[in-house]
């Protein structure tokens, strides 16, 4: 249950922070930045729901909503800071969470051929 409660945070921080985007920072962003915050809260968004449902069923491994967390957290983190004005370098930290999120959903598919 642990997943459901991390999943259930990480989409209320990803709706959170789209009404931040959307309200406190208007017009403060450039357009590349603002981009960067809409894609991070998405993907937040996405990967938080796709975890929470894998961490509701109990005969399913929770590894691939663990990574898709971890990916989401990673992925968006990184950039709402370039967002908010931390060096692009960050940016190569990025794909990292994509990679985690790409897993999670590779582990999803593999267990779901296991099950068979």
């Amino acid at each position: 249950m642990r997943l459901v409660a991390i999943a259930g945070g990480a989409g209320g921080l990803a709706v959170a922070c789209g009404a931040f985007g959307a309200h406190g920072l208007d017009g403060l962003l450039t357009p590349e930045a603002e981009a960067w915050w809409e894609t991070a809260t998405l993907y937040l968004l996405v990967h938080a729901v796709a975890a929470l449902v894998l961490g509701l069923q109990n005969q399913v491994p929770t590894r691939p909503g663990w990574l898709m967390v971890a990916g989401g957290a990673v992925f968006a983190a990184t950039l709402y800071a370039m967002a908010l004005g931390a060096p692009t370098i960050l940016g190569a930290v990025t794909p990292i969470g994509g990679t985690l999120m790409i897993l999670g959903w590779a582990d999803v598919v593999r267990t779901a051929l296991r099950s068979r």
